[in-house]
Order: C-alpha cells, then structure tokens, then sequence
C-alpha cells in the first residue's frame, strides 16, 4: 500500500514542470503546471500576476530546440508544444499592436506597451527620423527620471542610458535639451502616453519583421501590422496591403504565397521564400491571427485556413481569440480601481562612481543570460529572447535614423575587463625605464627579460595582423564572391549582414573605386 503511494507521489512530481516567463521589464515569473496544462492556464496565470485585464493583445513567445520562434497556442498543451527539456523558459510580448494606443482603458496595459515600443526602438525594428528619435528618447528619459534637476542631473546625464543600439552625442544632446525644456511636469503615465502617440505615427510601428527573399533572389522583410501587410525590401516600402485587400495566405514548404485582390478587380500573387520551412509556417501562421484579429468583425467568423488548396494535405491552423473589435468593446466595460503600477526603469547610480565614465545604461533592461551586443555572425538567434527576432533598415528618406546593430554597447561586466588591460600610469613608466635600458645596450638579466617582453609584444602584434588579415578576407569573400557554401550563404541571410553591406560596404567600395579610378587618369595624363 505504502509503495503504491509513493509510486504515485513520484508519477504525481513527474507530471509537474517548471516554467519561467521573461516579463517585459526584464523580471521573471516562475510558476509549476502539470504536463496537461494548456496554454491558455499558463496565460491565465501570468496576466493574474500582472493584474492584467485588456490581456488579448499579448502572447508568449518561445524558441524551439531548432531554434525556431513560436507563439504559445492557448489551446495545445504547454509542454507538448516546446519540445524541450524543463525547466522552461519564455518570453511575455505583445502580439498584437493596438491601433490605437492611446485608447487603451487602463494605464497598467498602456504601460506594458511602451515597455514593448521601448524595446522595439532599442532593437532597431522601430525607424524614424532622427528628431523623432529625439523626442521619443526624451519621453522615456521623463517617465523614468522625472523632470531634469540641475542638481541631480549633470552635464551630459542623457549618454547614461542606451535608447538606440548607437547613437551619435549630437542626438544625446538633442535628448537632453528636449527633455530640459518640453517636457517637465509630465507624469510617468503621461510621457509613456506621449511617447506611443508618437510612435503610433511612424511606419514601422507594430512591425514584427520576418526575413525571406523575393523570386529574384533578393532579400527582403515581411510584416504584418494593424493596418495591413508590409514588405521591406532595400531602404524602403515596397509593398502595403490593407487587410481587406488580402484575400489568402498560404505556404509550401519554404515558400510563402499572398494573394491579394484590389480596386477594378485587380489581382496579384506576391511570393516570397523563407530560410526554413518551419519559418514559412511560423510566418504563415502569423499571418492569419493578425488579419483574422484585426479585419473580422465577430470571433464566430474564425474559420480553419489550409495551407494548400488539396484535401488531407499541408497544415491546418484556427485563430483562438477574440478580434480587435471585440476586444475595445469589452475593456470600456471594465470598472475597477486603476491597479498600482511598478514601473522599473534602469536608472544610473550618482553614487558610483564608475558609471559616471562607464557604459551607457540601457534604458531597455538586459535580458538575462545573454549579452546586449549582436554581432553578424550571430545572426536570427541573438534576438531569439526580445520579443522579435530581427531589426530592420530603414523605409524612409535620408534624414531617416537608423540604430547600428553593431554598435550597443557591452556590460559593466566587460568593460572592467577592457580597463583592468589597459596599463597604468605606473606601469608605462616602467615599461619607459626598460626600453631606454634597451636602447642604451645594458646587459644582463635585465636586458634578457626587455627582449622577451619585446618579442612576445611582436608575437601579438603579428597574431593580431594575421587575424585582421583573415577577417579581411572572408569579409571579401562574402561580400563579393559568388561562392554558394552554406556558411556564408547562412551569413548572407543575416539581417544584420544585409545592413552592413549596404550602408557601409557599398558606401567604402564606391569610394575606393573614384580614388582608383582619380589616380589612374592622373597617370595617364602624365
């Protein structure tokens, strides 16, 4: 008796796993389900902890073991739809941008966004020009710290913190002189306020991008926002279809088809390729859950879509929510007391001493358990833990801001490593004592130990040359070659490479090659 209870004890613990989700503030919330729980349990319980009622516009995200992103089906088990080992580990997001922001019912769901759009614009998926980019920053500078205090806030106090990937101190005056003079007396709520009207105006607001290439070849970002589906393609917008104009979305494999039918009964299919298969179903899925949430008037009208025309083939997927519509409709009935609010904001310590000249701060929390700088190689999953995977470029004219992927800066961790290499005042001056010893030709130990000191010092520096050497030539490799190895064509895919390509490489080339071609007829001439 005795050993069947506890064999159904130990049945009983096995059948409960641990999750953590990553809230928008960067703090986590950990919970135990049992293995049948759905997801809509999971949901229940995080927007409970959240105090959280207009819930319908966000999601939890998760990553695959294949690496794949994934929005959590409320209606599937949790732990059949991760595939991975527990603990588990995901992120809260929104899913679906309001289109209205500002008509948001309740401060704690207006609150939650900005956190979204804050990280949006830290990651490089939210483009404007660079006074919006100003004003924004100037926003959540107000809503974190306040109104500016001479005393509290010295001369550049605004390069503490980390808006952008990079930024110029140009713009971080701009920030500043904004927040000084535009915007004191603003509540945390009204800044946050300010700061999504604003951003509700830009192009790319509400923009989830997802990489493929068009049919010829070409690389290009598919998107769908409250208004419509977008295509980036190159430094501007391509494509905008209005949900009503979309009349099927479809996929095969990697292959991703819309079908749109516009004014005069015009129609066009617009095809793209994905990296992977299970990216076009990601993609396609996507698809249907913003048209279905934002173009339907009644969540009755959800239909099962098929991804192929054929019976018994491709795959089937049902929206399971509320619409946008009914969504406005129930929040302007809720009446409660406002909840309380703890905003979290990642403010610098006047008190230490090694911020005052360390790293920028960034006003978005760190992700914990990853670094903030991405670099190209890392490619899609650098990103796998913000609440979109990939950055996009600009879509606007020249005056057009665009945050550098490359560019955000390391941790506090890090830069103590970079100072505790850089020598002292002390140590250079003895590093003098031995090299003028050297060059006065004083023998012995002493003289032994300065060559050595010198040699290693011409091992690294030709380490290092070597190694600028390599990188400067798989860096000629993948950009100019036409070499069809899956290493560099997974590098190439990277939205990050495509940016550095276009807005640094081309750039430099075009000028190397007007030297060339200057020098060249200068030889000529003579």
């Amino acid at each position: 008796m005795l050993s069947r209870l506890m064999s159904g004890s130990s049945r009983s613990l096995e059948r409960e796993y641990s999750c953590t989700v990553r809230l928008l503030d960067d703090s986590e919330y950990t919970c135990t389900i049992q293995r049948d729980a759905k997801g809509q349990y999971l949901f229940d319980l995080l927007c409970h902890h959240l105090n959280l009622l207009e819930k319908d516009y966000f999601g939890i995200r998760f990553v695959d073991p294949d690496k794949q992103r994934h929005w959590l089906e409320f209606t599937k088990s949790v732990v059949k739809q991760l595939r991975s080992q527990p603990p588990f580990t995901m992120c809260f997001r929104v899913k679906f941008y309001p289109a209205d922001p500002a008509a948001l019912k309740e401060e704690i769901t207006r609150y939650l966004v900005f956190l979204q759009i804050k990280r949006d614009l830290y990651h490089g998926r939210l483009l404007c020009k660079t006074s919006d980019a100003a004003l924004l920053a100037a926003y959540i500078l107000q809503a974190e710290i306040g109104d500016y205090d001479s005393g509290k806030h010295p001369e550049g106090y605004s390069s503490k913190f980390q808006f952008f990937p990079k930024h110029s101190e140009k713009l971080e005056r701009k920030i500043a002189e904004i927040h000084k003079t535009e915007l004191s007396g603003q509540t945390p709520a009204t800044s946050e306020l300010n700061f999504l009207r604003k951003a509700q105006t830009l192009e790319t607001y509400g923009v989830d991008p997802h990489p493929c290439k068009d049919v010829s070849g070409n690389a290009a970002f598919l998107a769908f926002t409250p208004f419509g589906f977008v295509v980036l393609q190159g430094n501007k917008r391509v494509h905008f279809i209005k949900w009503n104009e979309v009349t099927k979305l479809k996929f095969e494999g990697k292959t991703f088809y819309l079908y749109v039918s516009q004014k005069e009964e015009k129609k066009i299919i617009l095809t793209y390729f994905a990296p992977t298969p299970e990216a076009c179903k990601h993609l396609w899925k996507c698809g249907i859950e913003n048209q279905a949430f934002y173009k339907l008037e009644k969540s009755s009208q959800v239909r099962t879509v098929s991804s192929s025309n054929l019976f018994f083939k491709g795959s089937r997927f049902r929206y399971s929510g509320r619409v946008a519509k009914e969504v406005m409709e129930s929040s302007a009935k809720i009446k409660r007391e406002p909840p309380e609010i703890h905003r979290a904001g990642m403010v610098p310590s006047r008190s230490c001493p090694s911020i005052t000249h360390g790293p920028r701060l960034s006003s978005v929390p760190r992700t914990r358990r990853r670094a903030v700088h991405i670099s190209i190689m890392e490619g899609l999953e650098s990103l796998r833990d913000s609440a979109h995977s990939t950055p996009v470029r600009s879509t606007s004219h020249g005056d057009t801001f665009l945050p550098h992927i490359n560019g955000a800066t390391c941790s506090i961790e890090e830069e103590k490593e970079s100072e505790a290499s850089t020598p002292t005042a002390t140590e250079v001056e003895a590093l003098g004592e031995e090299l003028r010893a050297l060059c006065q030709g004083h023998s012995g130990p002493e003289e032994e130990q300065v060559n050595k000191f010198v040699l290693s010092v011409l091992r690294l520096l030709l380490v290092t040359m070597g190694l600028l050497f390599v990188l400067l030539l798989l860096l000629i490799i993948l950009t100019e070659s036409d070499l069809d190895i899956a290493f560099f064509r997974d590098i190439r895919q990277t939205p990050e490479f495509e940016q550095f390509h276009y807005q640094y490489f081309c750039p430099l080339r075009r000028w190397f090659a007007c030297k060339i071609r200057s020098v060249v007829s200068l030889l000529i001439d003579t």
